[in-house]
């Protein structure tokens, strides 16, 4: 069960780390998309920051979690990248357009917090099956 459990992780870990990763380094080049047009009108009202900062601002923090989640560290980063995608939808469904992206980014999100649930079963799971070769 511990390889299953690990190519399950092993997969999610790559697909939300670089997603992650290339969603942020984007937001300073706007090839997959224009960013700004996601910034919600209420934020840039209480952040003193333009949609383009805003945007470059969640640029680093993405590729940061990206990183994080490429280099193993998949139980906290994956409920980062959950928490964050949680909020970006949030964001998008409190400025009232783009429920497509919204429901899309909810949906990673369960992803990324099955990743990080998945990491906490694979960190247990030496330690059970040491328990189990003790008990024997």
């Amino acid at each position: 069960m511990n390889a299953k459990i690990h190519s399950i992780v092993w997969t999610l870990r790559i697909a939300f780390g670089l997603t992650a990763f290339l969603a942020g380094l984007d937001k300073f080049f706007n090839l997959l998309t224009n960013w700004e047009q996601y910034a919600n009108p209420m934020l840039l009202k209480l952040v003193p920051l333009s949609a383009g900062a805003l945007m470059r601002t969640a640029g680093v923090i993405e590729m940061i979690a990206g990183i994080a989640l490429l280099a193993g560290l998949t139980r906290l980063g994956g409920y980062v990248v959950a928490a964050w995608l949680t909020l970006i939808a949030l964001t998008l469904i409190a400025g009232g357009h783009f429920f497509d992206v919204a429901v899309r980014d909810l949906v990673m999100a369960v992803g990324a917090f099955t990743l990080a649930r998945m990491s906490e079963v694979e960190e247990m799971a030496p330690s059970v099956a040491t328990r189990n070769v003790a008990a024997a």
